[in-house]
């Protein structure tokens, strides 16, 4: 099997390297998407598999304040559009909750990081922003909240594929905190990329969280992508009563209650990881967090930095980076994507002006799938999915990240429900291990489709999913068996890793908690074919058959 690109200046690493996973292809080892599309599997459920979590208990140590005064806590890295810069994130100050609180003042403490490559002296200082924000009930008896101090400082002018040392805080009080590090992305082209990239969704912070980011550590990636549902407070009200459905449970509430201490609990957790791996994140619908004056999303904007301004979006909650050879597009599924609003036009023109020569690898994500067969949340972005898909596919999306979903599904490529060569592999991770239950049941079971007016999702709005009008599953609103897109399926709590080797083939592994870390549940090499498939294709081969670009082909 031949791969594309020049191969005359590679490194002799480099060279082994593509003669071993030639040889892993040829010998069958692990499989790569030129083989498909693959029958589809699902794979048994583990009748001793405990598809409920636990919480983790308040007292756990890694949920509690460990710092005294104004030190720095729930310390966080993340990166800006490109390689020379990225963000550091923290906390200083106590939260408040309870009828009577008063906000911090952030102007009492300043946003201050030192950094260099050496541990001493850091010879570079940035200084940023800070905020307060609160999350408000103006109804008797529930608890309102305002949020310690957070901070936010760019740091810029920094070397690709780097170490460097830094502190966070305030040196004048001084309050300033233990000495971190983080990694720099390679500099962008076809043959530079971080070596892991791990992708995780719907955490949580329960005993199965906590198997997931133990594994994922063990993993050593140098990004990680937290594809939505982080902290699961709108599972609890404000005196921290939980529940593992919320409507469920508390259906006479006012306003859909939140506790916020939960966010601080989860800031706690991550830190350990997030303080030296940046952590680039996507909203989902646990972020919402709707409060008075019809606010939401307060927490989720609040405490972490977004890349946004520098990608040129107008809003957190959609935004793009680069990391190595690879440009990521982060979607929003909670906020307006018509083919009119904001985000749609500023998808077209980031699309646009993403050179493929430079950043061969286009990955997309946002939280709630388009391409998931299980009962849970089945059709439920249906909207998205018309507005959208055209444009991805025009421009070449490569691998399609997504949550929501508890468990775990890898698809065929796939464009308009038809398989297709040419179009993304969606891949679902919403399998991190939080309050709520496993997704067991898939929507082509005997009895278990849903009805179609439940599907849409109240705050994306719109009904778009109709029956299907040709294909296998024709005047059905689900198929009678596992989708021909489906070709992994599996319920279990994991996560996955992405290494990208070169400009055509990046290695997809999924594992699971279950399982030691070096063992991978699901892998596959993804393969690009530029070739075969060009940017705003004309007309492209399907497996064995020709179709013109933008024909409606059903299933």
């Amino acid at each position: 099997m031949q791969i594309s690109g020049e191969m005359g200046f590679c490194s002799g690493m480099a060279v082994v390297y593509l003669v071993i996973l030639n040889l892993l292809e040829v010998n069958g080892e692990i499989p790569t998407t030129l083989d498909g599309p693959f029958k589809p599997v699902t794979v048994p459920l583990d009748k001793s598999f405990r598809g409920n979590a636990i919480d983790l208990p308040d007292t756990d140590p890694r949920l509690q304040r460990s710092v005294t005064g104004l030190q720095p806590e729930q310390i966080s890295v993340s990166l800006s559009s490109t390689h020379d810069s990225v963000w550091i994130s923290w906390i200083t100050g106590e939260f408040q909750i309870g009828d009577n609180i008063k906000p911090l003042d952030p102007k009492t403490v300043v946003s201050v990081v030192r950094y260099g490559k050496l541990r001493f002296p850091m010879i570079h200082k940035a200084t940023g922003h800070s905020l307060v924000y609160n999350q408000m009930y103006p109804f008797e008896g529930l608890q309102n909240y305002t949020s310690g101090i957070v901070h936010h400082v760019r740091l810029t002018g920094l070397d690709p594929n780097t170490l460097y040392y830094y502190r966070c805080g305030d040196p004048l009080i001084p309050s300033m905190s233990d000495i971190y590090s983080f990694k720099t992305m390679p500099v962008s082209g076809p043959r530079s990329y971080p070596s892991r990239i791990a992708v995780v969704g719907d955490l949580g912070l329960t005993y199965n969280s906590s198997s997931t980011i133990n594994h994922l550590k063990r993993n050593k990636p140098d990004l990680v992508l937290m594809v939505g549902d982080l902290s699961y407070a709108n599972l609890y009200l404000t005196n921290g009563t939980s529940s593992d459905c919320y409507s469920c449970s508390f259906p006479d509430t006012p306003i859909h209650e939140t506790y916020q201490p939960r966010w601080d609990y989860w800031g706690r957790f991550m830190q350990p990881l997030v303080s030296k791996v940046p952590i680039m994140m996507v909203q989902g619908n646990h972020e919402i967090e709707l409060q008075a004056q019809n606010r939401t999303f307060a927490s989720y904007s609040s405490r972490y930095a977004f890349p946004y301004k520098e990608s040129g979006s107008s809003s957190p909650f959609y935004y793009s980076f680069n990391s190595g050879g690879i440009h990521f597009v982060v979607l929003g599924g909670y906020t307006a994507y018509s083919k009119t609003a904001d985000q749609y036009k500023w998808l077209q023109k980031d699309l646009t002006h993403v050179n493929r020569e430079v950043t061969p690898w286009l990955v997309a994500t946002w939280h709630p799938p388009w391409y998931s067969s299980y009962t849970a949340h089945y059709r439920e972005a249906e909207c998205m999915m018309v507005a959208m898909e055209d444009l991805l596919y025009r421009y070449g999306v490569d691998i399609v990240f997504n949550g929501h979903v508890h468990a775990y599904e890898r698809s065929n490529r796939v464009y308009n429900y038809a398989l297709d060569p040419c179009g993304p592999v969606y891949i679902t991770v919403g399998d991190g291990g939080n309050r709520e239950k496993m997704s067991i049941t898939h929507a082509d079971e005997p009895g278990k489709c849903p009805e179609p007016s439940s599907t849409p999702d109240e705050f994306m709005g719109g009904f778009c999913a109709y029956n299907f009008t040709s294909g296998p599953a024709a005047g059905k609103f689900c198929w009678d068996r596992q989708p021909e897109y489906s070709a992994y399926r599996e319920s279990s709590f994991g996560h996955g890793i992405l290494e990208v080797k070169n400009e055509t083939h990046a290695l997809w592994k999924w594992h699971r908690n279950q399982d030691l870390y070096t063992k991978a549940g699901d892998q596959i090499y993804l393969v690009r074919q530029p070739k075969r498939c060009p940017v705003e294709p004309k007309v492209i081969k399907l497996w064995g058959v020709e179709k013109p670009k933008n024909v409606f082909y059903g299933l």
